[in-house]
Order: C-alpha cells, then structure tokens, then sequence
C-alpha cells in the first residue's frame, strides 16, 4: 500500500521501541562468540534469540526476508510465522547476523537487523543475489541508475553534490566480481572504500557521508540485505534500486513462486519497502552507525538504532541492561 497509512491501517506505535527488544536480544547473542572464528555458531545463537523475542511481539507476522528458504533454514526461514498471531498482519524482512564473518573476526560493523511493514509490503523473493546502487537523501530524483555505468553515476553524483569527483568515495563489497568495477571507479579518480562484508550498514551509510564518508554504494550482495537496506533508506531517505540476480532456471522458478515474473526487473527502493515501514538494528561489533555490545561486570550494554518511515522518526538508544538473567 503507497503513501502514509492511516492510523487505522498503521503499524502500532508501541513496536518502534518493542522491536529494539528484538535486535538487542539477538546481538547480545552473538557478541558472545565474536572474535571466536566460528561464524556458524554465532550466526545460530542469534537467529534463536531473534525468534524467541520475535514471538513475544503482539503481531501476526510473516518472514518474507530470512535465513533462506523452508528447506534450507531451520528457524527464521522465507514464509515462517512469528509473534503471538493476534495482533497486526506484518510483513518482516530480518538478518539476526549481518556480517558473519565479521563477528567471527571481531571486525568493524557486523549489526543484528530487522525490518517490520504493513503486510504485502515488503519485496518477497528468494535468497538470491541482488544488484544494488544507493545514495543517500538531498540529491535529484533519478540521480543515479543501475543501467548506468559506473563511471556514470560516480560523475552524477559529483555533480548532484557540487564537488570535484576526487571527493566522491564509493562502498563495494570486495569480491571477485567487482574487480572491473573497482578498476573503473578508480579510473574516475573518485575513492573506494572496499568492505569484507555488511552491505546493510554499508547502504545506510550513504544517507550521513559527512560523519561516514561514504556517498555511494555500489555492487552484488545479498538480495536479504537489499530489502533491508531499501527499508531504512525509506525512513531515512535517499534513493536505491536493486535488480535480482535470477542467472539460473532454478532461481527463476524459485521466483516465479515468489510471485516474480519479470526477473530483470529493476525494483526502486519504494518498490521493496512500501507504506508504512520500523527498521531497527543493534550493533554487534563496533562500526561507523554503531558501537557494539559491551559486557561490564554489572550489565550488558547495547546501542540501537530505530527508524519508522512515516514519521522520519530516527532514535538512538543506549541501553544498560542491569537484569542479565533475561540473556541467558
């Protein structure tokens, strides 16, 4: 559903804050084995204390982003249903660990991550790769394109800023595949600022590239992360478009029962994330948005961030959990 919902078609206002609940729970779990090498292990203590606290929430709620599909997750997977099934009908995209391998290395910006929409708002597709480009809010409408090069949108986005390209810094995830892509942004003179993982936290960090320093993202990551990102872009603002990596028969019929008929189709960021849209995200390890998990002596104390579209409402919390008994 497009534009501002009312209020009786709104999600309720006590889940701004109750779905903070949501991502501290998961991302104390997994800041237990950061730094521990083992991303599997960490990635499955987070995924059950994000559904354990997900089935408190007073919400009918379908995952439409997850861990993977039924056969391939045992919990949070594409089409589980989650809360206490007498509330509101949501749409929930979520990556209780995004950044694996981040965790596992104790490295800068893995966060624990989850997006709540009115139903049927949220993109539904299969876990599969995803083509992204985003800027962040204050530029022209249409500034940047996927079909454009990359020399293109470095060039417009200078433009649209008002500065030489040499001040322009570009997010790519460093793979393989965004070697020729790195070889052409550099050739514009613009930066690059490569990242081992975290598309999430790298899209959102287009919407401040005065405190981030980034003013693009650019590449193929995760289709998950992509509606996640697109969804607190929507809070935030700024502008995104993402393309499905369907290079095979198999994903394109995995598609095709998702509802996907076009698997070429370009998706605004409206698209992926419509009407009225909660993102929260809670860091697990310290980053450029977030600071980590900390374990005193005496409490747990986690740093979120909480976004709802409709109102362009941003809270920080800070929060010093003194009943440790509750994390157990």
């Amino acid at each position: 559903m497009a534009g501002k919902p009312t209020e009786a078609s709104g999600l309720d206002r006590i889940l701004t804050l109750e779905i903070a609940r949501v991502t501290e729970r998961a991302a104390v779990a997994a800041a237990r084995l950061r730094g521990r090498g083992d991303e599997m292990a960490a990635d499955q203590v987070a995924v059950d204390a994000m559904r354990q606290e997900l089935n408190r929430l007073p919400i009918d709620g379908t995952v439409v982003i997850g861990e993977g599909e039924r056969d391939e997750a045992p919990m949070l997977y594409i089409g589980e249903e989650v809360g206490t099934r007498d509330g509101a009908k949501v749409d929930i995209a979520l990556d209780p660990l995004e950044g694996t391998t981040i965790c596992a290395k104790n490295l800068p910006n893995s966060l624990a991550v989850i997006a709540i929409a009115e139903k049927g708002s949220l993109l539904y597709a299969p876990d599969v790769y995803m083509e992204k480009i985003a800027i962040g809010p204050g530029y022209p409408a249409n500034t940047v394109a996927l079909d454009a090069t990359p020399t293109e949108n470095i060039n417009a986005v200078a433009r649209a800023k008002g500065v030489p390209v040499g001040q322009v810094t570009a997010c790519i995830l460093d793979r393989p595949r965004h070697a020729r892509m790195i070889e052409e942004v550099r050739a514009t003179g613009a930066a690059i600022r490569l990242i081992g993982d975290g598309d999430v936290a790298g899209v959102i960090h287009t919407t401040d590239p005065d405190e981030t320093g980034i003013d693009i993202y650019l590449g193929i990551g995760g289709a998950p992360e992509g509606v996640l990102a697109a969804a607190a872009l929507r809070c935030i603002g700024g502008q995104m478009q993402g393309r499905l990596q369907l290079n095979t028969e198999e994903k394109i019929a995995r598609a095709a029962k998702m509802g996907i008929s076009d698997p070429n189709k370009i998706y605004t960021m409206e698209e992926m994330a419509r009407g009225d849209v909660l993102f929260a995200a809670t860091g697990v390890t310290d980053g450029n948005l977030l600071q980590g998990v900390r374990f005193t002596r005496d409490a747990i104390v986690t740093h979120t961030i909480v976004m709802r579209s409709s109102s362009r409402t941003v809270r920080e919390i800070k929060a010093r959990h003194q009943d440790l008994a509750k994390f157990d």
